[in-house]
């Protein structure tokens, strides 16, 4: 593997293990022939696996002397136009310029610890998004999302665009440097924004946050700061919601059910 310094501000941890990355492509079922977006490649270990099965590989990558080695090394893929690097920030990047379509493409990275919760949001809320989603993260985070029996605020705005799956426990040993713990690969599959066509995801996602406000308190208590108890209540009668439950107790089908109701209940102007 290519070395340099790390920088920690980048969150950098290098793969070592190149059988990783097969288990990564394998999980976001990788052929020949599919355009992937690769971000932070880094040292490319996860970029040579995902060319070597004949995808078209657009990375994203931030740190200028991983765009110098990544140029050197695969020269020949990016003469053929196989591969495509973008000195980018991720974070401040348009996705519409990579003029793909929804649903066209798949996302299969590597990413920084602290960069979980925006990258999914990134990819999965965007009008262009992808039609499968593979990223080594902190276990805790793909346990929270795909394994844990209660919802969270996590879990369920990324179950309502797709379907999340534990692939396997990465230890720490696997990166260089090695973090302090273990990652995971989770892949999130059958993307699409179906399930919020009835629903302005601004008013779904605005609902979510408000049932998880505090989490202390029960989903109807945090919910009456900005609707009637009482109209609160006839709601939860209909979907045989308890009063006292919490929002961690509540399934994905039960929350966009509710936000429907509550939306309608928004424009009849019952709405605080």
């Amino acid at each position: 593997m290519v070395q340099f310094f790390v920088k920690k501000s980048l969150g950098q941890n290098f793969l070592n293990n190149p059988h990783i990355p097969k288990l990564m492509a394998e999980a976001g079922g990788v052929v020949h022939g599919d355009v992937v977006v690769e971000i932070g490649p880094g040292t490319g270990v996860l970029t040579r696996e995902l060319l070597a099965r004949g995808a078209k590989v657009i990375a994203l990558e931030a740190d200028i002397r991983a765009v110098e080695i990544l140029n050197e090394l695969f020269h020949d893929e990016i003469m053929a136009q196989q591969l495509v690097i973008s000195h980018t920030d991720v974070r401040r990047f348009d996705i519409s310029a990579l003029g793909l379509r929804p649903s066209a493409y798949k996302v299969v990275a590597n990413i920084p610890y602290y960069l979980s919760g925006m990258l999914f949001r990134i990819f999965l809320e965007h009008p262009i998004y992808p039609s499968q989603l593979v990223f080594l993260v902190q276990k805790e985070v793909a346990e929270r999302i795909a394994r844990d029996k209660k919802e969270s605020l996590l879990s369920l705005s990324i179950k309502v665009f797709g379907d999340p799956v534990y692939i396997k426990t990465v230890k720490k040993g696997n990166f260089t440097p090695a973090p302090k713990v273990d990652s995971a690969i989770i892949a999130v599959n059958s993307i699409s924004h179906i399930r919020l066509e009835n629903i302005p995801p601004d008013f779904f996602f605005r609902i979510l946050h408000e049932g998880f406000k505090s989490k202390r308190k029960q989903l109807l208590g945090n919910l009456c700061e900005i609707y009637t108890r009482e109209r609160l209540a006839e709601i939860f009668d209909s979907l045989l919601l308890p009063l006292n439950i919490r929002g961690e107790d509540v399934t994905l089908t039960q929350w966009l059910i509710l936000c429907k109701k509550l939306y309608n209940t928004s424009q009849t102007s019952t709405y605080h």
